[in-house]
């Protein structure tokens, strides 16, 4: 049986449905969007614009970082890899080789805590190259120990350079293990565990993919110069013939307080070359219906140089570095979300200064609200992103395989900006009291090894460490 469709929320839905009969502007996503279902139950969505002869193709998996058990973390992230080192009738590099010598490009994939997804964009009349290569490795991966072991290598690689050997590089892995209890699926970073992914077995691996890379647990989109039932026919025809999975585990613990129940503070002594501050705070859930207003009001913080936290930190104050990054955008996750952002003190300025000045606007803001011109700002902001997404086959196709798999209906991409024209000024004040609030917030800080260690209370505690500190704190 196909997976039960997720629901947009129902206060959401209404927003964007009163908002759809009585705004005049113009549909923000004037293509045709196609559904249909397969008898193994992959989802097909077609969005045909003959204005290009090209065919975007994108397939996504619902299973991410969250969805690995205990045990098994960094496994979603191995199979983004893995997928490509060949299947029954496709030899290692070929994947690339046969899109690359037809014309085609933007061949990747990209792995999150939620989904992991695989695309490539190639001229129309090869629409059917995309599709059998995609069923290929869906139905037959070729795993083998030798490609195992070399991805894993790949990763550990991958790790060294964007994590362990650069500076500040696990800040991001910090932060959810501080943000989430342990044991909860976004507890851990996508990249997963080194150790982990080395005790796994073939066996295990195998079993990963079976479970997972199954048609009822996919979407398949495709966008561009094609005709909807010839896409149908095609998908018939290649992933038609794969079994269907039936049942799909849940993530274990998946709700939690909106709130920590108290706030964090940890603080690492590194081999860094200044000090930094990065904040964090637990919002609302990707979808919910509080998401639009927590994507203005982060946007209204945080983004570019007219933003509240740069002001007053960067300009007014000097207290902060022109590079700093607050809040830019909203995290999303489909449970309790994170916000979060970045301050590289001035020199001469104490990490403290900084964070209690980030404290002190978040507060204000928690209190006061937004005005009108700051609310339009980052409408205006959001809606531009959104548009300029939508203006490529790639980003279209991208977009609509987003909204089918997480609300079961990519028809739901047509509410965006009404959802986001929606947003008053009362909903993201209330959003802002329930999210800026003392014991809803993590900071953590770097030091460079050469400041004293006793300048620290929290130095040397790892963060689960930390986050087990604070919660019995709280208790």
């Amino acid at each position: 049986m196909p997976a039960e469709p997720r629901e947009t929320p129902p206060a959401a839905a209404s927003a964007a449905a009163t908002l759809r009969e009585t705004s005049a502007a113009p549909d923000p996503f004037p293509w045709p969007i196609h559904q249909s279902t397969l008898g193994n139950g992959l989802r097909v969505v077609v969005s045909p614009d003959p204005s290009v002869p090209l065919a975007a193709v994108n397939l996504w998996y619902d299973v991410g970082a969250r969805h690995e058990p205990p045990g098994r973390h960094g496994f979603a992230h191995l199979f983004e890899h893995l997928m490509f080192e060949g299947s029954a009738h496709v030899a290692k590099g070929e994947h690339f080789a046969y899109v690359q010598s037809c014309g085609g490009d933007a061949i990747n994939a990209s792995t999150s805590p939620d989904r992991t997804n695989y695309y490539q964009t190639v001229p129309s009349g090869q629409l059917e190259l995309a599709l059998w290569l995609e069923a290929d490795r869906m139905g037959s991966l070729a795993l083998t120990q030798e490609t195992l072991d070399n991805q894993r290598d790949v990763v550990k690689n991958e790790r060294r350079q964007r994590y362990d050997n650069v500076p500040y590089g696990r800040w991001s892995e910090v932060m959810v293990e501080l943000a989430y209890p342990e044991g909860h699926p976004y507890a851990h970073s996508t990249i997963g565990s080194m150790a982990e992914l080395d005790s796994a077995t073939l066996a295990d691996f195998a079993e990963f993919h079976a479970t997972y890379y199954a048609p009822d647990n996919a979407v398949l989109t495709v966008v561009g110069d094609v005709d909807p039932d010839t896409v149908t026919v095609l998908a018939e025809r290649y992933f038609g013939r794969l079994q269907p999975r039936g049942t799909f585990p849940a993530p274990e613990a998946a709700e939690l307080p909106r709130q920590f129940g108290a706030g964090r503070e940890v603080t690492l002594v590194e081999d860094v070359p200044l000090p930094r501050v990065f904040l964090c705070h637990r919002g609302p859930a990707w979808g919910s219906a509080d998401s639009a207003a927590a994507e203005i009001l982060a946007t209204v913080l945080g983004r570019g140089r007219g933003s509240r936290l740069y002001r007053a930190l960067v300009t007014d104050r000097r207290l902060a570095q022109a590079e700093s990054g607050f809040m830019a955008s909203w995290g999303l996750m489909h449970h309790a979300s994170m916000v979060m952002g970045a301050c590289a003190p001035r020199e001469g300025v104490e990490p403290g200064a900084v964070v209690a000045a980030y404290a002190e606007i978040c507060d204000e803001t928690a209190h006061g609200g937004v005005t009108a011109a700051e609310l339009d700002r980052a409408r205006a902001m959001l809606t531009g992103d959104w548009l300029r997404e939508l203006a490529s086959v790639n980003g279209r196709a991208d977009a609509l395989g987003q909204y089918a798999t997480r609300f079961g209906d990519a028809a739901a991409i047509r509410d965006r900006v009404a959802l986001l024209d929606a947003v008053t000024a009362e909903d993201v004040l209330r959003v802002a009291a329930d999210t800026f609030r003392p014991d809803n917030r993590i900071v953590l800080t770097y030091l460079p090894q050469a400041k004293s260690a006793s300048d620290t209370d929290n130095t040397g505690d790892t963060a689960r460490e930390a986050a087990a500190a604070d919660e019995e704190d709280a208790a």
